[in-house]
């Protein structure tokens, strides 16, 4: 048998010849295709009397947002190393002329999300300009700045990071499918790097290591909340890469002189790094499930699942290992977090919300897999979509998560409505179906009345709404009760009055335009309030929506004919955010 000692030399030797081979490859490259087609393939040609440095806001400026990006990015995202980070910016503030192309880059990415985190109101009283205005100013220069760097061709981490905060804080303003291609980019770049690969990760000094494996996390995670807006299939969150979780550790405790990752103390406390610990602990479960797997890619099912003829069991060892997942981060995490601390606060609820999705995940994959023994699914389930909304009405109104809303109204709860109005809809006097209107009603009312969006009419949804109160309201018709006498929920008044609205402001199309209008365009307000068909069919709202898995079984589905809503009376700015 051979030494020990010889095969981990014989591998270090390998491991070397590798790193060389690829130095070559890349001078080789570098060499070949020393031009600026290459920059220019994606942000098109910079413009060359351009001085980068003049785009920079003063020092003073550099500081504030420097210390939002702290505030209000860095605890969710985690993929910058404050200790290390920070004197390089102070640096550069002193010196924007001559700051590294990547560490340029990086600077205006920051900028870029640091204005995005705040709203219209707290950029004007801390920058003296729009909201909107600073937040181009700053995506341009950050364009120019990628490009410097040679972000396509680059290996170096900054760059990556650069354009992974470049893509966030243009998010708001940008169609799910671009962004998504443009997130392809950064997953093929950061394959190339190798960060999805921890043999690659373990070859790195500590602090590296750790920072890849925080990038690509984030990275990923964000790539599938945008996939689920359009196309769940093409997202990244799969079990076909082994980059490790991100520890559970302060930065103060990454230290660039470590060899040696550091040994984890805070096995039972919240850190720094809570939100995105626990957030991956989430993902990686997710990507490892059959209600995931069976949504996505049911090939990789087959293979990274383990095999058992007893069909049923299996589906129940899914739901026993959520159920312990649950357990553990309550009991290992969520018990020490205090709810006076604003990313604490952000941990507890996001991560019971993210917990509760899987659940609700996992009841439509039971009925859709299996005849379900359940009499009333969804009046025993709905308490997972219930958590949903409160969590994010949580999120979304109290003051101290206020810095973390730009994170929170990407992550409308449509899921949970969906489940909530299609269980009202077959049984309108369920046991809580007054509570389960008056939480849907709060949440809306306070997504509606965030000001940094345009005020949501959520049309896609609102005929959805209607139909389930009058199956409520047709219920008292049947029992003799006088609904004039019951209270109408908020979301239903304020539906009926922009119905009313719509109706003022948008009357029948003229019969000599209807020839010239695209099918589903020349529909009446009136038209609207018909009935839909709630017997069959998919959930299939995709543009726009965070609902996208369809293989949702029949009697749970709502179909809705997209092409009877009037797309003309909608404002399309009133979706980002879903």
């Amino acid at each position: 048998m051979r030494d020990t000692d010889e095969e981990e030399m014989e591998y270090e030797d390998n491991s070397t010849d590798l790193d060389v081979r690829d130095a070559v490859i890349k001078q080789v490259w570098d060499r070949n295709f020393d031009n600026d087609n290459n920059d220019s393939l994606l942000f098109g040609t910079p413009q060359s009397n351009i001085d980068l440095h003049t785009l920079h806001p003063d020092q003073v400026q550099i500081f504030r947002l420097w210390q939002i990006y702290l505030d209000n990015v860095n605890p969710l995202l985690k993929v910058t190393h404050t200790p290390t980070l920070q004197p390089r910016v102070i640096d550069g503030a002193a010196n924007v002329a001559n700051i590294d192309s990547s560490l340029e880059a990086l600077m205006f990415s920051i900028y870029c999300v640091s204005i995005l985190s705040l709203s219209d109101e707290e950029c004007h009283t801390m920058f003296g300009t729009e909201k909107a205005i600073a937040l181009a100013s700053y995506q341009f220069a950050c364009r120019h700045a990628l490009q410097n760097c040679e972000f396509l061709r680059s290996g170096n981490r900054d760059c990556l990071t650069a354009l992974f905060l470049y893509l966030i804080s243009a998010r708001p303003g940008t169609d799910p499918r671009s962004l998504s291609s443009m997130l392809a980019v950064a997953i093929r770049i950061a394959h190339r790097m190798g960060i999805h690969n921890e043999a690659s990760n373990a070859k790195c000094a500590s602090v590296e290591a750790e920072m890849r494996r925080r990038l690509w996390w984030s990275v990923v995670m964000f790539d599938n909340r945008v996939c689920e807006m359009f196309d769940y299939k093409t997202a990244t969150l799969a079990p076909t890469w082994d980059c490790k979780l991100p520890l559970n550790i302060n930065d103060s405790e990454l230290r660039t002189e470590m060899k040696n990752p550091p040994v984890t103390l805070h096995d039972n406390l919240p850190t720094e790094s809570i939100f995105i610990v626990l957030r991956s602990e989430v993902a990686d479960f997710t990507r490892h499930s059959a209600f995931h797997l069976d949504f996505t890619n049911p090939s990789l099912k087959t293979i990274h699942l383990p095999k058992d003829t007893e069909h049923r069991r299996i589906r129940e060892d899914s739901y026993d290992e959520l159920i312990a997942l649950e357990s553990t981060i309550e009991k290992r995490y969520l018990t020490y977090c205090n709810p006076e601390n604003p990313l604490h606060f952000m941990t507890i609820y996001s991560i019971r919300s993210a917990l509760a999705k899987c659940q609700l995940l996992e009841h439509y994959y039971n009925q859709y897999s299996l005849s379900s023994s359940k009499q009333n699914p969804e009046e025993e389930d709905i308490s997972y979509a219930l958590i949903m909304l409160e969590s994010d009405t949580k999120l979304m109104s109290v003051p101290l998560a206020k810095g973390y809303i730009w994170y929170t109204i990407f992550h409308f709860p449509l899921p949970a409505y969906i489940h909530i109005l299609q269980g009202l809809r077959k049984q309108p006097m369920m046991a809580g179906a007054g509570h389960a209107w008056e939480v849907m009603s709060t949440n809306l009312q306070i997504r509606t009345n965030v000001k940094r969006e345009n005020r949501p009419l959520f049309v896609f949804f609102a005929r959805m709404v209607l139909q389930t109160w009058r199956a409520r309201e047709a219920l008292w018709m049947e029992q003799g009760t006088p609904i004039e006498q019951q209270t109408v929920p908020w979301m239903v008044e304020d539906i009926r009055n922009k119905v009313a609205q719509m109706r003022i402001n948008f009357p029948h199309t003229d019969d000599n335009n209807s020839a010239n209008e695209q099918p589903g365009t020349s529909m009446s307000i009136d038209d609207f309030l018909m009935p839909m068909d709630i017997s069959g069919g998919q959930i299939s709202f995709t543009a726009g929506s965070s609902w996208s898995y369809p293989d949702m079984p029949v009697q749970a589905a709502m179909q809705i004919d997209m092409n009877q809503l009037d797309w003309t009376t909608i404002d399309w700015n009133t979706f980002r955010g879903w």
